[in-house]
């Protein structure tokens, strides 16, 4: 799962599918979900009818994205390329927003009524409205001025344009998008920072208790720098001491992460013994791409958790065995304790009638005298 920073918004080259957004009674929602497109691709609802792409010029020619490296205090110009595919003429909105992480691991853009800090700020077009003519195609100049006190770090976003139409149901707008990604790096200290939070392990053993059982690993991942990260995890499981320590199979990899993002990572440990106390380390290589595209992996990081491994079917055999040990003996000893107490009762009871048989004969004796 995925939570949005408010914080700056980095940055990496990706495609986005067609946005439509619906609009009720002047409240807002997704419907089915926001989505960019890369170069001259129309979005997968047939109901788009246009298609966007970046305009040629001396920043490149045939790019899928725009992709700035700027200094703070500085502007660049560029230009939205729109060709309108359709019989009818167009009329689009024209803005830019903040990009962020969805909770699938897509990049996504804010939606309306949602307020930018960072490129859907800085991102100004030439017109917030233009009219394509069917067959034609229009260039909606734009600018990107970062200021003089932004912070350094990755950021990302894109420019969209959207057409507001009625649907079929009456009193309901559908507003379909289409727009491309944005991504800007800012100049200065760049300061890469991956965590690795909040570790637990559990295991599911089975009523076998001499099977080893599944351990599920989660933790959290943070990007705690200003760059926008990627990485390669791992995770390993092992009893005390690290006896018997066993890694994870295949692991799904995160998605980048935007500066102050986290992510909720799974990973499953098959055949993990009973082992009572289970120590669960996960790590992950951070991948940071610069500028000119290349990958660099950083130092792993890495974090451990606990949890338990209790063989649930063997605990209550040795329970068992523990008490019949304290118990049977006990129990015994109360029994030879009872018989004894009979038997003492009965020799006793042997005794007092002899005496008064040994007594009875002097007494009439002493009768016929």
């Amino acid at each position: 799962m995925m939570t949005r920073s408010t914080a700056f918004q980095p940055v990496r080259p990706f495609r986005l599918a067609a946005l439509a957004l619906a609009l009720t009674g002047g409240m807002t929602f997704l419907a089915p979900h926001a989505a960019l497109a890369a170069g001259d691709a129309p979005a997968d609802d047939g109901a788009v009818t246009w298609t966007v792409r970046t305009e040629s010029n001396d920043l490149g020619a045939d790019r899928t994205a725009y992709e700035y490296s700027i200094n703070p205090g500085t502007t660049i110009e560029d230009g939205l390329v729109i060709a309108n595919k359709g019989s009818e003429p167009l009329d689009l909105g024209v803005y830019a927003a903040d990009g962020f992480t969805t909770d699938s691991g897509q990049l996504d853009l804010l939606p309306a009524g949602e307020d930018s800090v960072g490129i859907g700020v800085w991102t100004e077009t030439g017109s917030e409205r233009v009219t394509v003519d069917p067959g034609t195609t229009v260039t909606v100049p734009f600018t990107v001025s970062v200021p003089e006190n932004a912070t350094p770090g990755d950021y990302a976003g894109g420019i969209v344009t959207s057409l507001t139409q009625p649907s079929d149901e009456p009193g309901v707008n559908v507003d379909r998008r289409l727009g491309i990604r944005m991504s800007v790096r800012v100049s200065g200290e760049l300061r890469p920072g991956l965590a690795v939070e909040d570790v637990q392990v559990s295991w599911n053993g089975g009523l076998n208790p001499f099977a080893g059982g599944d351990a599920t690993v989660t933790y959290t991942l943070h990007n705690t720098g200003n760059v926008a990260l990627s990485a390669q995890p791992s995770a390993t499981v092992g009893g005390p001491f690290g006896w018997f320590a066993k890694a994870a199979g295949s692991i799904a990899e995160p998605p980048q992460l935007l500066p102050g993002e986290t992510w909720h990572q799974t990973a499953i440990v098959p055949g993990v013994a009973p082992l009572v106390l289970l120590t669960a380390t996960a790590s992950v290589t951070p991948l940071m791409t610069d500028a000119a595209g290349s990958t660099t992996p950083l130092a792993p990081v890495a974090t451990s958790g606990t949890g338990w491994a209790v063989p649930w079917t063997l605990l209550i055999v040795i329970v068992l065995i523990v008490v019949a040990a304290i118990v049977v003996p006990r129990l015994l000893r109360i029994r030879r304790a009872r018989r004894q107490a009979l038997e003492d009762a009965r020799v006793a009871d042997a005794v007092s009638r002899a005496l008064e048989d040994a007594e009875r004969p002097k007494e009439t004796v002493a009768a016929d005298s």
